[in-house]
């Protein structure tokens, strides 16, 4: 029996009806009215959803080849205290990777890069590794990710960090490679961006050093 590939339709199989702004806060909430196109070939019945729109994002996993560490950050996160009304286990505060929003006329590059410096006081050495892009939770949000991994001297990064304009209260933590695997394999790293690099870095560990180290070469 011949398996189906993936879906040949694309944005020309969707007639969008109406889109409004339902709500301007911290972030914005858009509703749309439309209708898509069926496996069957039929139109489906006119939906409305609601979309979170705040942007897209790029996110780097600093990574010392020399001494095998990586650099994380640890801060508070409200949708992790919104969780705790349902999940008494639910921790504010949260293990991740550097991210930041993309801006008009950005690229993520130069996201991950900025961000690295603002949220870690981290430079990235030398060409980022494209680890993964991905749509954060396509159900509900229109937020696409795009995850690097970059070389950092972890040996002088340390403290606290952040934008106060932002109220960014932001802690460092530069640990071991093997560290950062038990944390996530534990279950103490809980968002996606740091758990796909973790894992990525995990998959090409001994590549991604040998690349890195050719980079100074």
């Amino acid at each position: 029996m011949t398996r189906p590939g993936p879906t040949t339709m694309n944005r020309d199989d969707v007639e969008l009806l109406e889109h409004d702004t339902v709500f301007q806060g911290y972030y914005r909430m858009d509703r749309y009215q439309l209708r898509h196109r069926k496996y069957d070939g039929q139109w489906s019945r006119p939906i409305t959803r609601e979309v979170l729109e705040r942007g897209h994002a790029a996110a780097v996993l600093p990574y010392d080849p020399d001494t095998d560490r990586v650099v994380l950050i640890e801060q508070f996160r409200t949708g992790a205290f919104a969780h705790g009304t349902v999940d008494k286990n639910a921790e504010p505060w949260q293990i991740e990777i550097v991210a930041g929003i993309i801006d008009a006329g950005e690229s993520g590059e130069s996201v991950a890069r900025r961000e690295a410096v603002e949220e870690a006081g981290c430079h990235i050495m030398g060409e980022l590794l494209p680890v993964m892009n991905y749509y954060m939770s396509p159900g509900a949000v229109s937020e696409y990710m795009e995850v690097y991994c970059g070389r950092c001297d972890s040996t002088q990064i340390g403290g606290t960090h952040g934008l106060d304009e932002e109220d960014e209260d932001i802690r460092v933590l530069v640990i071991s490679f093997q560290q950062a695997i038990a944390l996530m394999n534990a279950g103490k790293i809980r968002n996606s961006p740091a758990i796909i690099a973790l894992q990525w870095l995990q998959l090409h560990h001994a590549k991604t050093r040998k690349q890195f180290f050719k980079q100074t070469s």
